[in-house]
Order: structure tokens, then C-alpha cells, then sequence
């Protein structure tokens, strides 16, 4: 399908629709985000550092040049497909607490939700089985927090992507990948990611995996 037509089609129409299904979303994003880092790249902005959200850390291993524009497609291409195929019961939900609290509210259901994301210290995003994920948030709406089911078309960054890993890093395997010109933060650890890292298949299925 065309892209462009995709990201911008009428609300409400069968495009629209398709453009929240992850295998669609997945490449969107990824060519916006490119589009404007290299926008800004073409104004003289030069990065000393690049960091993006999920799908954009690939965005940013693209513009740190330690993937090319094919390769790095290809990745999120597979990656929106193979997730599209993972199962789609689960749900995810964004909470206003910290790590810690959440960590204590899934106790004993480890297995069935997990942390997908600390986006803020007060922020802590949850993702797994939908009761469960319901669960939780309701614990905390009890506590008087802000919580937010997401708009998610399956349970990101948790046990429901396993069934899509292998195969995953088998395309990441078979990337080429380059030494990166500009540092990279990665999503997994929060710190600058080595060389290592960045031009590693292992590293990309813990990153589709891990909070």
C-alpha cells in the first residue's frame, strides 16, 4: 500500500483504519521520523546525541549510520508484520506511578503483565494479558492516579511478542550492519549504547522485548 496515502488519509476511512494496525503504524512512523531528522540535518543541525522511542531507536541507528535506509526499513518493516501476527488479546495501559509502585502491584502476576516503559518518573506504562492489565489500573484509579488504556493494537514489550523474536533476529542477522558516526541512548538501559550493541541482532529482539 502506499504510504503516503496511508498517513494521510481521511479520518474515518478503511486507510485511516489500516494506519493503526502495528504492521502499517510501524513503517509510518519510521519514515516521518526520518524525514525529519533529516530535515533538520539539511538546516546545518548537527546531533552530538540521538535517542528515540521504540520504533524511533531504529530511526535513530538509521541517522547515526549504523544502518542503512534499506536496511533499517526492511527491519521495521519486518518488525510491524511479524508483531502484527503475534496474538492480540493483551492490552496496555499508562499509569501515573513510579517504577517502584507499579513493580509492588505486579506482584505475583510477573507472568501475565509486565513494565513496558518508564517514560517519566511518574509515568510507568504496563503491558500483558488484558485482565490483568485492567487489574492494575483499576488498583491505582482506586489510589486516585491518572491511568490510560493505550490505543495499541497488541500488548508491546511483553510475553506477547515472544512468539515473533526468532524470527525477528533472523532479519536482524541478516542486516548489515556499520559503525555509528553519532552516539545512540538506547531504550533498554538508558545509557549511551556501545558499538557492540548498536550492530548487534541480539541487542534489537531484547529492544522489541524488554521495557
Amino acid at each position: 500500500l502506499p504510504l503516503l496515502s496511508l498517513i494521510f488519509a481521511e479520518e474515518g476511512s478503511d486507510e485511516a483504519e489500516r494506519l493503526g494496525q502495528t504492521q502499517f503504524t510501524q513503517p509510518a512512523l519510521f519514515a516521518v521520523e526520518v524525514a525529519l531528522a533529516r530535515l533538520w540535518l539539511s538546516w546545518g543541525v548537527r546531533p552530538s546525541l540521538l535517542m528515540g522511542h521504540s520504533i524511533g531507536e531504529l530511526v535513530a541507528a538509521h541517522i547515526a549510520g549504523a544502518l542503512s535506509l534499506e536496511d533499517a526499513a526492511r527491519l521495521v518493516c519486518a518488525r510491524g508484520r511479524l508483531m502484527q501476527g503475534c496474538e492480540a488479546s493483551g492490552a496496555m495501559m499508562s499509569i501515573g506511578a513510579t517504577e517502584e509502585e507499579v513493580r509492588e502491584a505486579l506482584a505475583g502476576r510477573e507472568t501475565q503483565v509486565q513494565i513496558a516503559g518508564l517514560n517519566a518518573p511518574m509515568q510507568t506504562v504496563i503491558s500483558g494479558d488484558a485482565d490483568a492489565v485492567m487489574s492494575v489500573g483499576e488498583h491505582f484509579e482506586a489510589m486516585g492516579r491518572r491511568v490510560t488504556r493505550l490505543k495499541v493494537s497488541h500488548a508491546f514489550h511483553s510475553h506477547h511478542m515472544d512468539s515473533m523474536l526468532d524470527a525477528f533476529r533472523e532479519v536482524a542477522e541478516s542486516c548489515l550492519f556499520e559503525m555509528p558516526t553519532i552516539p545512540v541512548i538506547g531504550n533498554v538501559t538508558g545509557k549511551r549504547l556501545s558499538n557492540q550493541e548498536i550492530m548487534s541482532p541480539e541487542y534489537w529482539s531484547n529492544h522489541v522485548r524488554g521495557a
